[in-house]
């Protein structure tokens, strides 16, 4: 496979996996996190499909488009380990739907960056939230979800949060 056509793929599989969370939240209130906003495609698109939910994005730094950058006391800017911490104390456990896009580009990299950090993004969902991940994570309450018909296994990661 080409890297365009592998690009395409990523991208199908994504937009599908998102379009399948905001289904699978809409009918609850609670927040959304973003984490690595990029340059800002993904935040644009689940922002159009929930524009009255609360939506929350961290990254290192913002390099996105300016259209898509969210209002600054919605970014947690620094890195993870210490935003999503930042994040325990001023949000609590109200996030229903999780946006997980931390690839480093070097796979192992990126496996081991969301397994430290998926704890922290647990502290943060509330019962029942779903996650869409481009990583696996391996955590009690995180239940794997049939990912919507297309998406190659493997491709995103989609979970849904059970209670404690």
């Amino acid at each position: 496979m080409s890297r365009l056509d592998s690009a395409i793929r990523r991208l199908q599989a994504q937009k599908l996996s998102l379009e399948w969370a905001v289904s699978a939240t809409e009918n609850r209130s609670g927040n959304a996190i973003e984490l690595g906003l990029g340059n800002g495609r993904t935040f644009d698109h689940l922002r159009s499909l929930m524009p009255d939910r609360p939506f929350y994005v961290f990254d290192r730094q913002i390099a996105a488009h300016p259209d898509c950058i969210p209002a600054r006391d919605r970014i947690f800017l620094g890195d993870f380990r210490e935003t999503l911490v930042q994040a325990r104390e001023r949000l609590g456990p109200t996030v229903l739907l999780a946006h997980l896009d931390i690839g480093t580009g070097e796979k192992q990299a990126s496996i081991a960056l969301a397994a430290e950090i998926a704890p922290l993004v647990d502290a943060l969902l509330a019962d029942g939230a779903v996650v869409v991940s481009d990583q696996p994570v391996d955590l009690p309450r995180w239940q794997a979800a049939a990912l919507p018909e297309g998406i190659s296994p493997g491709r995103i990661h989609l979970y849904r949060i059970a209670p404690v």
